[in-house]
């Protein structure tokens, strides 16, 4: 962080040797202790702080900042410092009360796809696993920029990032999943299924994998969308999680029996096919290979199973369940893990102690964006790898 000098390595560094167990325990003295108070406040000012300053460059009119020397890449950059803080729940949820979450969401109308995509990341962190985000995002009428974006906008990187931060927003969230069936999202996600973008595509059927495993109707009505010949196509991609996803939504309908959708599937001669290519495919791999593709050899055969109540010829050649490897209890969770950010889940989950990992991170300051002069340098953040 800017501004005061506070040497935080050199904090950790004592607060460890104060903790590790290794010395012999002793009391602070006032001195110390007043240090260490006085240290840890001036952290949590300077966040509010920052965060309270990107929020006005965030009110800021374009021209005004345009007219100041910023350019669409420094917003960029703001707002990835901006996902650092928000990445704290507490942050996160403080971004409203501050006046940071509305002109956030206003970013997403901006003129620059670079401001448009970053802002729906940034939204993405703030809504993961965080019902009371999700909410503020739904009452601030969130969701429509991000369906425009994600079913409209000519960038495919915004729409992809939109469909990101919607997948979140709409996780465990009732109102935000009702909604996106009113707003007609899964006509977006059959679009985004015909895209040529592996990324694209796999968040859309990670995304439709949950829908289904929460709502058991909504099975008609992506049958009758025509999403299943989709699916099918898709089992035969390069990319394996792509493959897995599309084998990982086939068998949420196969297994809807009230809605038709399983009958529909067994009855159709493709699905009989893609599912025999994907056991040749499967067969013809090294050991190495197949034991990385344990979903997909468990996804074939629980839709076999399932469609023509019968094992699949994998089961025959002992490649459903590999030497060393325990027998599947419940189908794999295709689409649960692209959910699940590393640091929210953690922060979500009850710790059993120990120090984390997290402790070791340094965050480094980025320059104000007003003031007299700009300070141009390279980033010092780690780029992001997002679901």
């Amino acid at each position: 962080m800017a501004g005061d000098g506070l040497k935080w390595d050199g904090l950790l560094k004592w607060s460890l040797s104060h903790a590790d167990g290794t010395g012999s325990a002793r009391n602070l003295s006032e001195e110390d202790r007043k240090w260490f108070m006085e240290a840890m406040q001036a952290q949590t000012v300077d966040v509010v702080k920052r965060m309270k300053e990107i929020t006005l460059v965030m009110k800021t009119p374009e021209d005004v900042l345009e007219a100041q020397g910023i350019k669409p890449a420094d917003i960029v950059e703001m707002l990835d410092e901006l996902q650092e803080h928000v990445e704290s729940i507490d942050m996160a949820n403080d971004l409203h009360s501050i006046g940071g979450l509305i002109p956030l969401l206003g970013y997403l109308k901006n003129s620059d796809a670079g401001i448009r995509a970053k802002a729906a990341d940034v939204i993405t962190t703030i809504v993961q696993n965080n019902p009371r985000s999700q909410q503020l995002v739904m009452e601030a009428s969130g969701l429509e920029p991000l369906l425009s974006n994600f079913t409209s906008d000519l960038d495919l990187t915004v729409r992809t990032k939109a469909l990101g931060a919607i997948s979140s927003l709409i996780r465990n969230n009732k109102a935000g999943i009702a909604a996106f069936r009113l707003a007609n999202g899964y006509a977006g996600l059959r679009d985004a299924l015909g895209s040529e973008n592996v990324r694209f595509q796999r968040k859309a059927l990670n995304l439709i994998q949950y829908l289904l495993r929460e709502n058991n109707s909504d099975c008609s009505v992506v049958t009758e969308l025509g999403f299943p010949p989709l699916m099918m196509h898709l089992t035969s991609s390069d990319d394996s999680d792509v493959r897995e996803a599309a084998l990982g939504g086939l068998l949420e309908l196969a297994r809807e029996r009230t809605s038709g959708s399983s009958n529909v599937l067994a009855e159709e001669g493709k699905l009989k096919e893609v599912l025999q290519e994907r056991i040749e495919g499967l067969s013809s791999m090294s050991a190495e290979d197949l034991g990385a593709a344990r979903e997909e050899r468990q996804l074939v055969d629980s839709i076999w199973n399932t469609c023509y109540n019968e094992p699949s010829s994998l089961r025959e050649k002992g490649l459903v369940v590999l030497p060393g490897e325990e027998a599947p209890q419940l189908p794999p969770d295709v689409a649960g893990k692209m959910f699940e950010p590393p640091l929210r889940a953690w922060a979500a989950k009850p710790q059993s102690g120990g120090s984390s990992s997290a402790d070791d991170d340094k965050k480094k300051a980025t320059p104000l964006l007003l003031g007299p002069a700009h300070v141009n340098g390279s980033s010092n953040h780690e780029p992001r790898n997002p679901n």
